[in-house]
């Protein structure tokens, strides 16, 4: 058995082809996403966070409406830049999500990816300390984050205080007992994979990695996988962990189908850089017919590894498309593949 969710990008733009053509379509429409999702018997429902760009930014106003309307699906990002965030204020953020949606939040934060703006987290109010770079600053507020979530008390009450306060330091409500153990992290390296593990978070790869061995997308990951599973045993969490990869894969099993996705069939990872200097691979997508489809994905060595599938969905294509992307995988791939 496998948990699969999506991944939605939620990009909009005023173009003819797109059902998003503002902001408040992508919103509106994710939440109606995530309903069908649940109702699909999907197991997740995901978002990416960017800024300054006409996608989803801000998830907690989004995850908390989601989690208000659906009493099931697992619901989280995929990931948090936690260059931009001020780290107390997002545990309250995700604290409030946590618990309208009943504790089914499973959030995850990175370092980021390369974004629209030069040093955007700049214009958030953020400067890396004296020696760090923009890196050491997401980690250290990833570091603060954590801490905080774990409910522990660290600030001295007010003598005067307008309510009565408990007894000794305060902390951060609301407090969602159990958020702490759904963090993950996005990791684009091993090395990060297995600091991931060596502070309890768990992991998300995504359809990128750095290129650290020249081998085919789907072994580095799963050489990544493997490499974060060593470190969380030896770390001794006593919990198990949860590992995420994403992935493009589209049933091709309608006429609309393979007119949109038909060209993708046959697909080879691809090779680029991030930042300019920093050499990536990125996994294929899958296209094909079910049966050739099964048999592609029966070779990815890291969905074998994972323990869930995310499906990154095109989602300017509207709900009721991609519903039927979603269907067709769980009817027609799922089975075959052990996943359901």
């Amino acid at each position: 058995m496998k948990k699969i969710g999506f991944l939605s990008f939620g990009h909009w733009s005023d173009h003819p082809a797109y059902q998003t053509r503002t902001g408040g379509d992508t919103l509106l429409q994710s939440i109606d996403l995530a309903v069908a999702a649940e109702e699909l018997g999907l197991d997740g429902a995901y978002f990416r966070v960017h800024h300054f760009a006409r996608q989803l930014a801000s998830p907690f106003p989004l995850l908390s409406a989601i989690g208000a309307k659906t009493s099931k699906i697992e619901i989280g990002t995929g990931v948090i830049d936690m260059r931009y965030e001020n780290p107390l204020y997002m545990v309250e953020d995700a604290g409030a999500a946590d618990l309208i949606s009943g504790g089914r939040l499973q959030l995850g934060i990175s370092r980021g990816s390369p974004e629209q703006v030069i040093d955007g987290w700049r214009y958030f109010g953020y400067e890396p300390n004296e020696g760090e770079t923009d890196t050491d600053m997401g980690r250290r507020k990833a570091l603060e984050f954590l801490d905080k979530l774990s409910g522990t008390g660290f600030a001295q009450p007010n003598p005067y205080p307008m309510f009565p306060n408990p007894p000794g330091l305060l902390r951060l409500e609301p407090y969602s007992e159990g958020l702490r153990e759904r963090i993950w992290w996005g990791a684009a390296s091993n090395a990060t994979a297995v600091w991931a593990a060596e502070q309890g978070m768990h992991l998300q790869s995504s359809t990128l990695k750095f290129d650290e061995s020249g081998k085919p997308f789907h072994i580095q990951q799963a050489e990544q996988i493997r490499l974060y599973k060593e470190a969380w045993n030896k770390a001794g969490h006593g919990r198990e962990p949860r590992v995420s990869v994403s992935r493009s894969i589209f049933a091709l099993v309608t006429d609309e189908d393979r007119y949109l996705f038909g060209q993708q069939k046959g697909g080879s990872d691809k090779i680029g850089y991030i930042e300019a200097d920093k050499r990536a691979i990125f996994g294929k997508s899958y296209a094909a017919e079910p049966d050739q489809l099964i048999e592609e994905l029966a070779k990815d060595e890291a969905i074998r590894e994972a323990d869930t599938l995310l499906l990154t969905i095109p989602n300017t294509l509207g709900v009721d498309y991609n519903v039927h992307v979603l269907s067709s995988i769980l009817k027609h791939v799922a089975p075959a593949l052990g996943w359901r």
